[in-house]
C-alpha cells in the first residue's frame, strides 16, 4: 500500500532535503520526542539558531516527519511501499534509506502510542431519554411543543461524565436516518476493505 502525502506536507518535508544528513537525524530524534511527550517551542528554538531559518521551517520539517511516520506506522507498510511512497519527495537515496531505517526501528513503539490516544476518547455507557410537551403558554393557549431530553453516559479510563442534550423530534429523526446511514455505509464491501487495511 502506498501513501500518498498531501501536498501541504510534501512542502514541510521538502526542508529536509537542503540540510545534511546529520541534521535529518536530529530533525528524527525530534520528531521522536514530538510523539513521545508532544510539541516543544525551545527545541525548535535551538534548532532554528544552529541553521539559521525560521521557527516555522523548523517546526513544519518536524511536524511533516510525524506525519510521514505515523501514517506509514498506521498502515504498517513495507519497506518497498515505504521507499516508493516518499520517492516523490525527490530525496537523495541516502536520505530515503535513513527515513526507512528511522521508520523501521520506530514503528511498534509508534503504534503503541497510537494506539494510548485511540483508548483516551470517551466510550458510551448509557442513554437516558425523556419526553416533553408544552401544552400551553400564557400567550397561546393551544399548542403542542414536543421536546425530546436525552442524558448520554459516558466512560474515558476509570472517570464517568455525562451530556444532557435537547432537540425536537423531526432534528431527532435526521440524526436517526443519518446514523443509520452511515452504519449502512460501513458495512459495504468497499468500507470493509478500508478497514482491513487500517488495521
Amino acid at each position: 500500500m502506498l501513501l500518498v502525502l498531501p501536498e501541504d506536507q510534501k512542502d514541510h518535508l521538502s526542508f529536509l532535503q537542503t540540510v545534511e544528513p546529520s541534521v535529518v537525524e536530529e530533525f528524527g530524534r525530534i520528531a521522536l520526542e514530538f510523539l513521545r511527550r508532544g510539541t516543544s517551542p525551545k527545541i525548535y528554538d535551538g534548532a532554528a539558531r544552529k541553521l539559521c531559518v525560521p521557527v516555522e521551517v523548523v517546526q513544519r520539517g518536524v511536524e511533516g516527519l510525524v506525519f510521514l511516520l505515523m501514517e506509514s506506522s498506521k498502515h504498517m507498510i513495507s519497506e518497498v511501499d515505504f521507499l516508493d511512497s516518499v520517492i516523490v519527495l525527490g530525496f537523495s537515496e541516502e536520505l530515503n534509506r535513513f527515513l526507512l531505517q528511522l521508520y523501521q526501528e520506530h514503528r511498534g513503539q509508534i503504534r503503541t502510542l497510537l494506539n494510548q490516544l485511540v483508548y483516551s476518547q470517551p466510550a458510551y455507557q448509557n442513554l437516558e431519554w425523556r419526553l416533553d410537551v408544552q401544552l400551553a403558554s400564557r400567550s397561546l393557549r393551544q399548542q403542542v411543543v414536543p421536546m425530546v431530553t436525552t442524558r448520554l453516559l459516558l466512560t474515558s479510563g476509570s472517570d464517568s461524565s455525562s451530556r444532557v442534550l435537547q432537540t425536537d423530534p423531526r432534528t431527532l429523526l435526521h440524526i436517526i436516518s443519518t446514523l443509520e446511514a452511515a452504519l449502512a455505509a460501513v458495512k459495504t464491501s468497499h468500507t470493509r476493505r478500508i478497514l482491513r487495511n487500517i488495521k
